[in-house]
C-alpha cells in the first residue's frame, strides 16, 4: 500500500484503475492492490448485514435524491458529518437486527 501527499497527478484519482484501488483520505490518495475476495465464503449473519447496510445505502440515497429532505436532513447533523454517512448511521440504528 502507497500513501500519497498533495500530488498532482493523484489528488483526484478514485477508484478501480487495472488491479489498483485509489481511496482519498482528506488530503491523502491510499494506493493498494485490488482485494482477492474469491475464497471467501460469507456467514449467514454476514449476509444479513450486507443486505442490511444496502438496505441503509438506498435509505441515505433517498434523502440525498430529495432536495427537501436532503435540507431538512442537513439541519439535524451536526456540521463535520456528511449526509450520506449520518443517514445510514440513522438508519443502522433505528433498525437493528436482534443477535
Amino acid at each position: 500500500m502507497a500513501i500519497s501527499k498533495d500530488n498532482i497527478i493523484t489528488e483526484t484519482l478514485s477508484g478501480k484503475v487495472g488491479n489498483i484501488i485509489f481511496k482519498n483520505y482528506g488530503n491523502k490518495t491510499v494506493i493498494s492492490k485490488y482485494p482477492d475476495m474469491s475464497n471467501v465464503v460469507k456467514t449467514e449473519k454476514q449476509k444479513e448485514n450486507q443486505l442490511q447496510f444496502k438496505a441503509a445505502q438506498a435509505y441515505a440515497k433517498s434523502i440525498l435524491s430529495d432536495p427537501e429532505k436532503k435540507l431538512a436532513f442537513i439541519k439535524t447533523i451536526p456540521k463535520d458529518r456528511t449526509a450520506y454517512h449520518a443517514a445510514i448511521s440513522k438508519y443502522l440504528k433505528e433498525n437493528k437486527t436482534p443477535q
